[in-house]
């Protein structure tokens, strides 16, 4: 982790570009995530819960990066007028993702295809929604074209542990590798399954696809 990299590019990095929309009259579109809402006490989460955020935990430099760059934006819009839009993306896969870059698939691909023990933390109950980075891609460029400025989940509604997860990776991947359980990181969410109902009223968006081949 780089916590202080983290927050610079979500407070002075934001800020940055802002400025830069402003001046040349563009559209701003900001990348925002599902970990603003933190470990949360709402489920599913909609745009218009708060979020449950640990400021000072181990993971608490990338979700405040990314609302204070939720704050900042929305202070552009309206204190200048920027167009800005917001996305909150929930967990996404799809080809090309790098196998170190910490990610609960590429992590499991890699152990599994290495042949390794797949580590599971926690008992592999908490949850995750994934989406397939086509349909992602699709919601993000709809939004941008619109006039609305406050935040849009784009995910997928349908959950699923990780414990199944890692099983279904293993029967996929052919592996022989076992599953080996480690303590749950701090903060780390038990749940996580976005309300898209604004993204199917303002954009008629939806996850379509799973990303397999027919």
């Amino acid at each position: 982790m780089y916590p202080i990299q983290t927050l610079k590019v979500g407070s002075l990095g934001t800020h940055n570009t802002l400025g830069l929309a402003r001046a040349k009259n563009a559209r701003y579109l900001m990348a925002s995530t599902s970990e603003v809402y933190g470990d949360p006490e709402q489920h599913p989460q909609r745009e218009d819960y708060w979020g449950h955020v640990n400021p000072i935990g181990l993971r608490g430099c990338y979700d405040e990066a990314k609302r204070f760059s939720e704050a900042i934006v929305m202070a552009y819009h309206r204190t200048h007028g920027v167009n800005t839009h917001v996305v909150r993306i929930f967990n996404t896969y799809g080809e090309r993702m790098r196998l170190d870059d910490g990610r609960v698939l590429p992590n499991f691909m890699g152990q599994a295809l290495r042949g390794e023990s797949v580590t599971v933390y926690g008992n592999g109950s908490q949850t995750r929604s994934f989406c397939y980075v086509s349909d992602l891609v699709d919601g993000i460029f709809r939004l941008l074209f619109t006039e609305f400025h406050e935040p849009v989940n784009l995910g997928n509604p349908s959950e699923v542990s990780i414990l199944e997860f890692a099983r279904e990776i293993l029967a996929l991947s052919g592996s022989q590798s076992s599953l080996v359980f480690k303590p749950l990181p701090q903060d780390d969410p038990k749940v996580r399954k976005p309300d898209i109902t604004r993204a199917r009223q303002l954009l008629g968006w939806e996850r379509k696809s799973t990303g397999m081949k027919d």
